[in-house]
């Protein structure tokens, strides 16, 4: 009976840590496509005619294909977790235990 439970708790663990991933994936994917997007909808403000969109679309393209190439090698290496955990982190926050155990000193 315990073997049943723990096998199910483990499908369980391994697809919520699928799901985090993928959502990690997306976010590495998301920050070239941004890019591009705006850049592209700049060119198009600047020329609103067909060559302008056609620009546009491939610049926005090339940031899609660029975020999806970036995301994917992410993910084989260290996983999305690991890497965003590393890019979002706030080394001002390492200090702030050693300033507080100093307040007061002289």
């Amino acid at each position: 009976m315990t073997e049943i439970k723990n096998e199910s708790t483990k499908e369980r663990r391994g697809l919520f840590n699928l799901v985090l991933e993928v959502l990690g994936w997306l976010r590495i994917v998301a920050s070239p496509l941004l890019i591009g997007l705006t850049i592209g909808f700049a060119v198009y403000l600047s020329r609103p005619d067909t060559t302008g969109l056609i620009i546009a679309i491939s610049v926005t393209t090339v940031g899609l294909i660029i975020g999806i190439i970036w995301a994917t090698r992410v993910w084989k290496k260290k996983g999305t977790l690991n890497y965003l955990s590393k890019v979002l982190k706030s080394d001002d926050l390492d200090y702030l235990d050693e300033d507080n155990e100093n307040f007061g000193r002289t």
